[in-house]
């Protein structure tokens, strides 16, 4: 079985590369930025693609005999919005076409809790408004409608809402928080820190992928969210991080109303990385219910918050000296720029 993953030079591409090989499926990976091969199955095989690009897409499909197909590649928020919408929706229309075309077993796309903008009600279920929080968010809205008009010519679709996910070589965001952490910093939350914050665990996010990926039923062709199975709040995951990693650092908590306008204005004059969605909501609850998922795939998330928080952070502080070597940049793979949160850093 032959298998092909867009955005497979990131950090969800590398997990899926090394899952689906070890299930013994031949893997084809496609993406425009750089390739570790180091980091990958010796039996994985690279090929540089734009998926704006559509006769690339459908030749490498096409010559490649594709089984399936996951639809990882993504701009992310920090990208220009230009590119955000040529690649995740032109981009996901190619892709879509191309599977369509040359008759895909199945496609999963991965798109992202972030369609559903700053809810006013939780768990989150799938049918409940999708609500675009700047062009990232509204990008994964437009793509999901796409994936549904190729549901109803036939394609085999799933789509699949992850929380924000981490785990072993999830730098990104992420990196900033494991830099204050491995510093012993206080690390600021927007509020007091009372509220559930789901996240997921990368390797969870992964064999979920392939469950879906092997089955032909129409239950199938649905859109499903996906998270942790235990969580509890921001500040009661973070003590447990804290107790099992023997940090110095602690939970210092802000006003969120002031910290939010700060960070909307730091945003805008480009000093900040974080991105609107992630402040708006990181005083608030943010879980899902992924009750759908768990009955129809009869499956269980293995890791709580805690766990994938630990198991990420564990991974960052071995290869600390190494990742601060490679410098800083807008993927999940590097760190980003602190910019002005690094003056906050030296307050802490």
């Amino acid at each position: 079985m032959k298998v092909l993953i867009t955005g497979g030079a990131g950090f969800l591409g590398l997990h899926l590369a090394k899952f689906f090989a070890n299930k013994k499926f031949e893997v084809v990976l496609i993406d425009i930025a750089y390739f570790d091969k180091k980091e990958y199955p010796e039996e994985c095989r690279f090929i540089k693609c734009d998926i704006r690009n559509s006769q690339s897409l459908n030749s490498i499909i096409k010559k490649n005999k594709i089984d399936y197909v996951i639809h990882a590649a993504a701009a992310l928020p920090l990208w220009k919005t230009k590119d955000i919408f040529e690649i995740n929706v032109k981009g996901t229309k190619n892709v879509l076409q191309a599977a369509f075309k040359n008759k895909v077993k199945r496609l999963v796309y991965i798109s992202s809790t972030a369609v559903y903008g700053v809810p006013k009600k939780h768990p989150i279920e799938e049918n409940d408004p999708l609500v675009g929080v700047g062009p990232y968010g509204q990008s994964k809205i437009d793509a999901e409608k796409l994936c549904l008009k190729f549901m109803g010519k036939g394609l085999n679709v799933t789509i699949i809402r992850p929380k924000t996910f981490l785990g072993t070589y999830r730098l990104g965001v992420f990196e900033i928080l494991f830099d204050w952490i491995h510093d012993g910093k206080k690390i600021p939350v927007v509020g007091n820190g009372n509220n559930r914050y789901q996240l997921l665990d990368v390797d969870d996010l992964v064999e979920a992928v392939y469950l879906f990926t092997l089955n032909k039923s129409d239950k199938y062709n649905d859109a499903f969210n996906i998270g942790a199975g235990k969580f509890t709040t921001v500040k009661n995951d973070f003590i447990t991080m804290f107790k099992a990693i023997n940090s110095k650092s602690r939970v210092f908590p802000t006003p969120a109303f002031f910290v939010k306008k700060a960070l909307w204005f730091f945003e805008k004059f480009k000093l900040s990385p974080l991105y609107q969605w992630v402040y708006d909501t990181a005083d608030k609850d943010s879980f899902v219910s992924i009750d759908k998922l768990t009955t129809v795939l009869n499956w269980q998330p293995r890791y709580s918050n805690s766990d994938a928080l630990i198991k990420s952070y564990k991974w960052y502080f071995k290869n600390y000296s190494e990742i601060k070597s490679r410098g800083s940049g807008v993927t999940h793979t590097v760190g980003w720029k602190q910019g002005i949160l690094a003056l906050v850093k030296k307050l802490m």
